[in-house]
């Protein structure tokens, strides 16, 4: 881990941490809409594009994208998966890997729009972490 990382408050919050994979903080957006991972490379705070990476650490994160991507198109129901890194609101780097569905709430539109917040339940949390958890 670089001696500089700091999670974003803002990942942290509403996530739970799942631990590493390569390089990348694996974390579990608490919206149980949609299966939803942040991969968060532990690099410098300086870093916020992909691009900006060195290139050892560019192919470890797209290994923990590819992993990950991989493990999603195989959840239940899941139809497509979208892989974002955008940034806008926090611009530590992050990777979103949403599992998506013709019939979830925000269909065809963007996670982000969709303002119908809904957290796990104690049973969905734990079945969700012990099938992301498989991955790592």
């Amino acid at each position: 881990m670089s001696e500089t990382f700091q999670l974003h408050e803002r990942l942290a919050r509403g996530s739970v941490d799942l631990g590493l994979h390569g390089i990348c903080r694996v974390l579990l957006k608490d919206q149980a809409h949609f299966p939803w991972i942040l991969l968060v490379p532990e690099v410098s705070a300086k870093v916020t594009e992909l691009h900006q990476l060195k290139a050892e650490e560019y192919k470890a994160v797209c290994e923990s994208i590819r992993v990950f991507s991989r493990g999603m198109a195989e959840w239940p129901d899941v139809e497509k998966v979208n892989v974002a890194a955008i940034g806008n609101q926090v611009s530590q780097l992050h990777i979103h890997i949403v599992g998506r569905h013709s019939g979830d709430i925000a269909w065809p539109g963007v996670v982000w729009a969709c303002a119908e917040k809904k957290a796990y339940s104690a049973e969905e949390l734990a079945a969700s972490v012990a099938r992301i958890k498989t991955w790592l």
